[in-house]
Parts: C-alpha cells; sequence; structure tokens
C-alpha cells in the first residue's frame, strides 16, 4: 500500500492514478479526500495534526507529499515545517520511504537558466525560504537518520482541469473566452512548464525506484519558449487572435492593494522579467522518458474545459 500525504489537489489526484500500476492500494489523506480509483482508500485528516500523519502513514510502503497550502508566506510559514516534520517523524517510525513533491521557489533568482538539480539555493522571496528549509529538513534527514527520502521537483504547472495554473486561468482560458492573455512582466522571456499528468507519473515511477532514494530530480519538463510563443501556440489550438495584455511589476503592486493573490504573487515575478528554462534532462536520460510536447499539453487543457 502506498499513501498521498495531501491529495486533495492537481498533482494529487493525478498521481492516484498513476499509483494503480505499482500497488494494488492507495491511500487518500487529505481534509476531504475524494476516490480517483474504485479500490482507493479514503483518510479524512489534518496534516498539521502528529497522530493523524502517524495513522495514515502506518503500513504504507511509501508515502507521497504531495500538500497543496493557500497561497499565502504566512501560511507557509506557519505550516511547511510542521507537516514536514509530521511527515519525517511517522515515515521513520514505520519504514516507510517518503517522496516529496516539491517546487523551483528556492532557487537563487540570478540562476534560472537554466535550472538543474544542483543549481544554487539562495531564495528570493518569503515562500521561496520556507521551500529551502523544509528541502533541507528532508534531506538532512537522510544523511543522519534511516529515512529512505528524496525530493521530486517540478516548474510551474499546467494541465487539464487545473484551476490556479496561472497558464491555464490568464492564457487558455481568456484566449478561449475571447479575451487577451495577460502575461507578466513582459511577453519576451522564455518560460516552461511542468504538463502534471506527466509530473505524476514521474513522481509514481521515482517512488517505486530503489536507486533514485537520496536524490533531488527535476520532473519532465517541455522545453522552455517565450511567452510570446506560449500564447501564439495556445491561439492556434482555439482557432483565436494572439492578443496579450502584459502586466508591469507596478501595476501588480497596485492591484495587489485590493487582491490578496495579486499580493502573494509581487515576490515572485523574478521568474517573469528573466529566462526561466527548468531542465530535466537527467531525469529524462535516466528512466528514458520523454515531456508530453507543449502543443499536445494545450490540447489537452482545451479539451477539459
Amino acid at each position: 500500500m502506498q499513501v498521498i500525504l495531501g491529495a486533495g489537489g492537481a498533482i494529487g489526484k493525478e498521481l492516484a492514478r498513476a499509483l494503480k500500476n505499482y500497488t494494488p492500494s492507495v491511500r487518500l489523506v487529505g481534509r476531504n479526500p475524494k476516490k480517483i480509483n474504485e479500490s482507493d482508500e479514503l483518510f479524512p485528516g489534518d496534516l498539521n495534526d502528529p497522530e493523524t500523519v502517524d495513522k495514515a502513514v502506518n503500513g504504507a510502503e511509501v508515502a507521497y507529499l504531495t500538500a497543496g497550502l493557500p497561497y499565502r508566506a504566512k501560511t507557509w510559514q506557519q505550516q511547511w515545517p510542521v507537516i514536514m516534520q509530521n511527515a519525517i517523524s511517522a515515515c521513520k517510525k514505520h519504514h516507510c520511504k517518503l517522496v516529496f513533491f516539491d517546487n523551483m521557489y528556492l532557487y537563487d533568482s540570478a540562476e534560472l537558466c537554466p535550472m538543474v538539480e544542483e543549481t544554487k539555493i539562495n531564495p528570493g522571496s518569503e515562500k521561496g525560504k520556507v521551500r529551502a528549509q523544509v528541502a533541507e529538513m528532508l534531506m538532512h534527514e537522510t544523511e543522519t537518520s534511516q529515512l529512505n527520502a528524496l525530493i521530486a521537483r517540478a516548474a510551474d504547472f499546467y494541465g487539464p482541469g487545473i484551476g490556479n495554473s496561472l497558464f491555464n486561468e490568464a492564457v487558455v482560458k481568456n484566449l478561449k473566452a475571447g479575451k487577451k492573455a495577460i502575461c507578466l512582466c513582459s511577453v519576451k522571456y522564455k518560460h516552461n512548464y511542468t504538463y502534471t499528468p506527466d509530473a505524476a507519473k514521474a513522481t509514481a515511477l521515482l517512488g517505486n525506484s530503489e536507486n533514485a532514494y537520496g536524490q533531488v530530480w527535476h520532473l519532465p519538463t517541455a522545453p522552455a519558449q517565450t511567452m510570446q510563443q506560449w500564447v501564439e501556440l495556445a491561439a492556434r489550438e482555439l482557432n483565436a487572435k494572439p492578443k496579450t495584455m502584459v502586466v508591469s511589476k507596478s501595476l501588480l503592486t497596485l492591484l495587489g492593494v485590493f487582491n490578496p493573490i495579486m499580493r502573494e504573487t509581487k515576490e515572485m515575478l523574478y521568474q517573469y522579467d528573466r529566462d526561466y528554462e527548468f531542465d530535466s534532462s537527467k531525469f529524462e536520460m535516466v528512466f528514458n522518458m520523454k515531456p508530453t510536447s507543449a502543443s499536445e499539453a494545450i490540447k489537452q487543457i482545451i479539451n477539459s474545459m
């Protein structure tokens, strides 16, 4: 049996589907978990509670920490270290392997092109500092204790049915409605996105590959292209005009006065005012798995709307 800690988000749902290739039983842990496969075991609970996490991990061979917290730095600062410690303690107690699904926020903002597994950790945002803290907690345990763990790291998300993907919401959905695609800072810089079904399949593969543990892995991600190219690609699939509206830093600051999400996004704008290229060649070479092409991914996103 394998367990997903934080099964309600986009990755948790896709991961539950992918894990059916490796285990007959998947336990889904979350505040309000819902079955993805008929044989799934539902385990309602709060990951901030150590007793809940302990019981959820008991009997599992592999635990996947895929929790998605509200996009607020203060919430991350308060809850992520607690959740990570609960997962570490439970996995050590029950001799369970731990896979942490991470993002790239902890990397040095001056070294985003390319980002590889060895890129310097020097976060320039409050949310990035939290990510660096919990990643260090996990890797320290792998080096100093009997915990068998790995980090599966992704770029920004896009994929079918995701409501919190900036690309889905600001580019594809707007173009589909005949509106302008919204881009942050500029359309001239390169960016790439991790396709959620690819991320889930790769994370399941890593969790069931003994030689993957003790390492950081970038999940398969298609090559970067400029935001203008992304908009044109989506517009072509939608048979729409590739119209864009660029939101500047000053405008986002103004919007942040009224909109909490915009306010929280401001510290992450460094990802859009320079080239951003997430490199997954290590994973692709070792596991011979290529990412879904951008054009095919966008087709699937459109079909899901």
